[in-house]
């Protein structure tokens, strides 16, 4: 469904990505590892439009995305969960989840499906963003990405700074979205273990290049683990 080939970019005079290539399948989740300041999140800003790429393509469901905007890039069907959640603090929970209708037609209704990963933000609709917990406030980012009713999530370290109890919450939510097949997730991460128990299909990243590549089930015997650890 998405399909990225010899992407760069660059900061200045910094080569940031470097001919990164990859894609990722409808109803299997890829997972992007890699160290701090390896080009992670510079990669999932590329694909979202907030950073232009200096050369590549990106295409999604067979269309050239490469050179449209962040808004296009939503409406072709592509959800993102950004680092830091950024939900808007000062919004109730219900407004938060109206904002991911933005891409939709006029009088569209919230999925079901947001309620049922996550009930606990269906008995928080009319409490502010800010006053949720940060497990909270990850699964209403989640949600307001997935009210779009898109065809790509991509997540961008949706574990950093939660509790444990709501890392399997999240777990389960990105497994059971995973399993209707009609989604595909590229999964940004760093906690290994978190990584290792989603993977369809893993990509490793090292100073803006993909090192490491292979099946999600290969990650242990592919030394995975060492990668991230060197």
């Amino acid at each position: 469904m998405l399909s990225i080939e010899n992407l760069n970019q660059y900061y200045g005079g910094s080569h940031i990505l470097r001919n990164v290539s990859f894609r990722a399948e409808a109803g299997k989740v890829t997972v992007l590892l890699g160290r701090n300041g390896v080009g992670k999140t510079t990669l999932l800003k590329c694909l979202m439009g907030l950073v232009p790429a200096k050369s590549g393509h990106i295409q999604f469901d067979g269309r050239e995305l490469t050179r449209l905007p962040p808004y296009e890039r939503v409406r072709a069907g592509i959800g993102y969960v950004p680092q830091g959640r950024e939900i808007f603090p000062r919004l109730t929970v219900a407004e938060n989840l109206q904002m991911g209708l933005a891409s939709r037609p006029r009088g569209s209704k919230l999925p079901d499906l947001v309620f049922e990963l996550f009930p606990v933000l269906k008995s928080m609709l009319h409490r502010r963003g800010g006053d949720l917990s940060g497990g909270q406030q990850q699964q209403l980012a989640i949600g307001r990405a997935l009210a779009g009713n898109p065809r790509l999530l991509i997540l961008d370290e949706p574990t950093e700074g939660i509790q444990p109890s709501i890392i399997k919450d999240i777990e389960r939510a990105i497994r059971t979205v995973a399993e209707t097949g009609e989604m595909a997730i590229l999964l940004v991460e760093q906690y290994y273990d978190f990584a290792h128990s989603l993977a369809d299909q893993y990509l490793v990243m090292e100073r803006g290049e993909i090192i490491a590549r292979g099946a999600g089930v290969d990650m242990e015997r592919d030394g995975v683990r060492q990668l991230l650890s060197v």
